[in-house]
């Protein structure tokens, strides 16, 4: 059986404590999405726009907004800025494809998230410990708790 790249993904369900206006604003709006994830971040609701964001220092994702569907749907797609060749796994700028669907509930927002076209399960691995530890918070910043300052940047 033949693997593609649309099976190589990450997938997350959940459910945050804020309506979908509130979860948009924290994926579409800078100063919001700086709280939880990254140290500097480009980022629109103009589909066809850039998207950028320093992760960690050094660690750069690139791509361009796919779709931007207010309150519903936000998409980018994703890979990391390096001058050379990377690691096995490593994701080309563009070349994966983040999602986010958003649907009201009655406590909130469910938030159905995806990660795909990685291109090897080592990525996925490597992207599921990432998202994991962002959509945490995630879920606190949207849901108006502080999530703190990033453990990560202290690595």
């Amino acid at each position: 059986m033949q693997t593609t790249h649309e099976q190589l993904a990450v997938t997350r369900e959940l459910v945050i404590e804020a309506s979908p206006e509130t979860v948009w604003s924290f994926l579409v709006e800078p100063e919001k999405a700086l709280r939880w994830m990254g140290i500097d971040v480009l980022v629109s609701e103009e589909e066809g726009s850039a998207y950028r964001c320093e992760v960690l220092p050094g660690h750069v994702a690139l791509g361009e907004i796919i779709e931007a569907a207010p309150y519903r749907r936000f998409a980018f797609s994703w890979g990391w800025q390096q001058p050379e060749p990377g690691p096995a796994g490593w994701v080309l700028p563009g070349s994966s494809t983040v999602r986010f669907e958003l649907e009201p509930v009655e406590t909130g927002t469910r938030l159905r998230f995806t990660h795909g076209d990685l291109p090897s399960a080592e990525a996925v691995t490597n992207h599921t410990t990432g998202w994991e530890h962002y959509l945490a918070r995630l879920v606190t910043a949207a849901g108006g708790g502080d999530p703190g300052r990033d453990s990560w940047l202290d690595a």
